[in-house]
């Protein structure tokens, strides 16, 4: 396939500028994979889609406060930055603006006016690298003078709201530089009353990197390379997971969650027992028609870009007829896309 696959069209003003007043007053489009049946609903709805049985697998990664910006000591220029890990002690990977006029040894000064970043090498000279010569705690840093990373469609800078809504209400384990944002409609009264109908909650992790919202540039879908992100299942989720493939569905939430889960049964899913192991490691997982989906039975997820890794993970589990034709009602009932907009539900 190729990237003009993935198209459609949007209408800027259906892309979501704001979360809505309440995290489960978004709405959700139900798609039946079985009959094609598209239903509109609300998305405190969704606990009717679920059975007892059935498990809700979660991303639990926080976003952090990675976004940096600041001048250059000797141009006085505007720098953008924003941290994607700490790979050896004391150097960050990543993503800079402008980057090619920044060298190494560039000097940039944050916004707090003291503390300084510098552009230094790194162990892979196709990405960039930032230490912070007088502050020998980064993410105290980040806290201090950081802000959430949002997304670049969403045309305003990050406010007091967005510290609490831009996260989940479950993500308890910083580390990701975008939020796993189909969970972001759930709210601690909702997860509770799915977890009282029977239903298990599984947290696992993938912490968002630039291998999630990352552009395909090249035509053909299967050429493109996926950055690696880190990724867990412990020993509590695996046993859980297991569980619920004896007794019901697995029901992911988001795309990271299902590229974790996918990774993990392609590492070490038991042939004999068809089991999962607790896993961890780095994930460059990528998902497009066709794939034969090992774990994953039913799909929570936003409305994703066009073109986009996303996109094509979701046509991968729906056909992407039956998904692009979703997308065309979506726009027609005036469905609010992309990170803070609504949901659709793939059962």
């Amino acid at each position: 396939m190729t990237l003009s696959d993935f198209n459609y069209h949007l209408p800027e003003g259906l892309i979501a500028q704001r979360p809505t007043k309440t995290r489960d007053a978004s709405r959700l489009m139900v798609v039946h994979r079985d009959t094609g049946q598209i239903e509109h609903r609300k998305f405190s709805d969704v606990i009717a889609y679920l059975k007892p049985g059935d498990g809700l697998v979660l991303n639990r990664t926080r976003v952090m406060r990675a976004r940096l910006l600041g001048r250059r000591k000797d141009t006085n220029g505007n720098v953008e930055a924003v941290l994607i890990r700490e790979v050896t002690e004391g150097l960050w990977e990543t993503l800079l603006r402008p980057s090619r006029r920044l060298a190494v040894g560039s000097v940039f000064v944050l916004e707090d006016g003291i503390s300084e970043a510098l552009v230094s090498d790194g162990p892979d000279t196709d990405s960039r690298y930032l230490r912070f010569p007088n502050e020998p705690n980064v993410p105290d840093l980040l806290q201090r003078v950081g802000r959430l990373p949002l997304p670049p469609y969403v045309l305003r800078e990050d406010d007091e709201k967005d510290v609490a809504r831009y996260q989940t209400v479950y993500g308890d384990a910083l580390g990701a530089i975008a939020a796993p944002t189909a969970g972001l409609h759930f709210t601690e009264s909702l997860l509770q009353s799915v977890a009282d109908k029977g239903v298990s909650v599984i947290p696992i992790l993938l912490h968002v990197g630039p291998g999630t919202f990352q552009p395909v540039r090249v035509d053909q879908i299967s050429d493109h390379k996926m950055e690696k992100e880190y990724y867990s299942i412990d020993t509590t989720a695996a046993g859980e997971i297991n569980g619920v493939r004896t007794t019901g569905r697995i029901v992911a939430v988001g795309t990271t969650s299902v590229r974790t889960l996918e990774t993990a049964a392609s590492d070490s899913l038991e042939p004999s027992l068809g089991h999962l192991r607790p896993c961890q490691g780095w994930t460059n997982c990528f998902i497009y028609p066709p794939y034969d989906f090992k774990v994953v039975d039913s799909l929570l997820t936003n409305f994703h870009l066009p073109r986009s890794t996303l996109l094509m993970l979701v046509c991968a589990f729906a056909g992407k007829d039956p998904i692009l034709h979703a997308y065309e009602e979506a726009v027609r009932e005036g469905y609010r896309f992309y990170s803070y907009g609504d949901a659709m539900l793939i059962v």
